[in-house]
């Protein structure tokens, strides 16, 4: 059938909700009921036929008492579905009143096979019946679709002569016809649009992807085909599409099995529907959805791999629920999530509740085949946040690590602004793949694509522009030429990688025994119930005097012998109160020593530390007590030349010549600056630009401040 008869088709069915729902529908529920009776309908016009020989089967069945039917029914309808009720729409057409046109309908679809089922259930479209029913359009509907111009069965219409009057329908056009239905009812709906719909030109660079750069590696054979967060099922028909050209195009046959789950009941029905009307019913089995079927927490797949994946997750969505149902995050053991990966078996990609689109990423690395020549390959949309939030050792930096450590990451490519329906803000496409080509390995590509787009005539919701074919095929030729240009760049992995280390510094203290602190102190002893302390501070500014005294270990150390004399121990707790009570932060005071180490027991490192020191006629070894107001973190580079002692000797010590690093072991983390990697720096207007910029306010100006100030007057 030609391109204009699917157009005529799918415009008469969009036709069919403004005759028949215009007043009982507002305009974006029209969806409720065509989607599902466009199913219907195309599902009716195949089944006529066989109607007889699914009934004769069914009874036989029941005097058998043979429990488990399906199988048998299916293949007595010689498709993937069938209905036993003794009704076809068009014995529906001529019904008494509308209480018997309601009950024989619902007859009619508790006759179809459970697989038809949990479409009407997911598309909730008995809701629909009493309402079509009690505003007398039921019959209306029904007989606008068994309308003599339209023809959705997929043999042709003739005339009494044999010729044909209506062509026939294959499941491809049908499955055509659908999906452009679907896509009218998102644009009509710009505030839903693309939430569970990705626009069809950025699936096609995304299948491209996946498929061109092993083109001439995709043998005859078959191949499983996968999306975690499928919507209404784009990706995975395209991608199949795009795989069987190539396939043809070099001379192989190949055969695909889809999979998919989706959590959204409406669009999960139209997945399934989709695939049914293509005629790919053991595929429809294949897709799981519904609001029990989250991705995250009830993997459909579990033990599945698959050859390619594409898949647009939700971002900046809460998976809050599903952490919840997984155990939380202490108690999550899932094997995608919780991994085993530099040296840590407990190392966790669980991202902030509040967006799992990286979960989602993840979801789909676990699925990779390791065991095959070609292995696997992923194009994933994301938004920005994937690409640098979280820091070391959170959950998003740990799966950039993870993938990109691994050696998976090929490339990540910017799209348009404003490619999406429901959304104008940047957005990613990875490429990942287990089987890179030698001058890809341990190497990155960054392509920024934000310019190669041709804008729409009209805006659909936040889209308003698209990627051409020439755009696609410009996007894929730079991916495949792995050259560096100025939309291109290409970087060692461990570029993207650093080490996140703590700077301390030294807590100086200068402790005062004015009147005015001890006053202070006494009250807070009260409070403690350190009385003693009191009396021992006090009798201290009489020994020592009101000071300031700038060594906090000197003042420690005199003071030590009045506290013996007095029968006050002096604890760690009792050191930390003199020194939060009588003590302040000074510069100009010695550092306070937190530990001392008897000679042998550790060794002088300064970049760590620990200092020489002689304490009481001993050499020891001191660490100093950190300064937590003076704390500071840096990200060194993996790369950074004489690694972190060198970045710390160049970037800090020149500033704070007294800082050292915490000795535990730096997190490594992971993140990618499109930002930084493709900025164009705004040339500087010359003087003669500026120059000409005032001379031209002033000619604008000129008279009107001796009014204004004439006005005043």
């Amino acid at each position: 059938m030609s391109n204009g008869n699917l157009d005529w088709i799918t415009n008469f069915i969009w036709g069919i909700a403004d005759d028949v729902l215009r007043d009982l529908y507002v305009r974006g529920k029209y969806r409720d009921v065509i989607l599902p009776m466009t199913v219907l309908r195309r599902l009716d016009t195949v089944l006529e036929p066989v109607k007889d020989n699914v009934r004769a089967m069914k009874e036989q069945l029941d005097a058998a008492g043979v429990i488990e039917q399906d199988a048998a029914l299916r293949q007595a309808a010689g498709q993937a579905f069938y209905n036993t009720s003794p009704f076809t729409l068009r014995d529906l057409r001529n019904r008494a009143s509308q209480a018997q046109l309601k009950d024989d309908f619902e007859a009619y679809l508790d006759g179809f096979s459970p697989n038809v089922q949990e479409i009407l259930e997911n598309f909730e479209f008995r809701n629909q019946i009493p309402k079509l029913s009690r505003a007398d359009v039921l019959g209306g509907l029904i007989e606008k679709f068994l309308d003599p111009q339209l023809n959705l069965g997929p043999n042709p219409v003739l005339h009494g002569d044999g010729s044909v009057k209506l062509p026939a329908l294959d499941n491809h056009g049908m499955g055509t016809i659908f999906e452009a239905l679907v896509r009218k009812f998102n644009e009509a709906n710009n505030e839903e649009a693309g939430e569970h719909w990705t626009p069809r030109d950025a699936v096609k660079l995304m299948a491209e992807l996946i498929f061109r750069p092993v083109a001439d590696q995709i043998a005859s054979g078959t191949y499983l085909l996968y999306d975690g967060a499928c919507g209404t099922g784009g990706m995975l028909t395209v991608a199949e599409e795009t795989l069987e050209r190539i396939a043809r195009e070099h001379g192989k046959k190949v055969s695909t099995h889809l999979f998919g789950q989706e959590i959204n009941p409406e669009t999960y029905a139209i997945a399934k529907a989709d695939l049914i009307l293509k005629g790919e019913g053991e595929e429809a089995d294949h897709i799981r959805g519904g609001p029990e079927w989250s991705t995250l927490s009830n993997d459909a797949f579990p033990t599945q791999e698959f050859d390619f994946m594409l898949s647009n997750p939700p971002y900046g969505k809460s998976y809050k629920s599903d952490l919840e149902r997984m155990g939380g995050k202490s108690g999550i053991r899932d094997p995608r999530f919780i991994i085993s990966h530099g040296g840590d078996d407990e190392y966790s990609l669980l991202t902030r509740s509040s967006d799992g689109q990286m979960l989602f990423l993840a979801n789909l690395v676990s699925k990779m085949k390791h065991k095959t020549a070609l292995g696997s390959r992923i194009a994933s949309v994301h938004n920005g946040s994937s690409l640098f939030t979280g820091d070391a050792g959170s959950g998003e930096s740990n799966t950039r690590r993870w993938i990109i450590e691994n050696d998976w990451l090929e490339a990540i490519v910017a799209l348009p602004l404003n490619m999406f329906f429901n959304t104008g803000i940047a957005t990613y496409v990875w490429v990942l793949t287990n089987r890179k080509p030698e001058h890809r390995k341990d190497k990155v590509q960054l392509i920024d694509a934000t310019g190669w787009f041709s804008p729409l005539r009209k805006n659909l919701g936040k889209k308003n522009c698209e990627l051409t074919p020439d755009d696609i095929d410009r996007i894929v030729r730079t991916f495949m030429k792995f050259e560096p240009n100025e939309q291109s760049r290409i970087f060692d992995k461990e570029e993207f990688g650093y080490w996140k280390v703590t700077v301390e510094r030294p807590l100086r203290v200068r402790i005062d025994l004015t009147e005015d602190r001890l006053r202070a102190f006494r009250a807070t002893c009260a409070e403690e119930k350190e009385g003693p302390l009191a009396n021992l501070a006090d009798h201290a500014a009489d020994v020592l005097g009101a000071g300031p005294h700038m060594d906090f270990n000197a003042f420690l150390e005199a003071l030590a012998p009045l506290a013996s004399k007095a029968g006050v121990k002096m604890t760690a707790k009792r050191e930390k109160l003199l020194r939060g009570s009588l003590g302040e932060r000074d510069a100009n005071a010695a550092e306070v020593i937190k530990r001392v180490y008897k000679p042998g027991k550790a060794d002088p490192d300064p970049a760590h530390g620990l200092y020489p020191a002689v304490i009481g006629g001993k050499q020891v070894v001191v660490e100093y007590e950190p300064d937590t107001a003076l704390r500071d973190t840096e990200n060194v580079p993996l790369l950074e030349p004489g690694g972190i002692e060198a970045f710390v000797a160049r970037e800090v010590l020149p500033y704070a010549p007294d800082a050292w690093i915490d000795a535990e072991k730096p997190q490594i983390g992971y993140e990618i600056s499109f930002t930084r990697v493709f900025y164009k720096p705004q040339p500087l207007r010359t003087l003669e630009q500026i120059r000409a910029d005032i001379l031209a306010l002033e000619q604008e100006t000129d008279g009107l401040l001796p009014q204004i100030i004439g006005a005043g007057t």
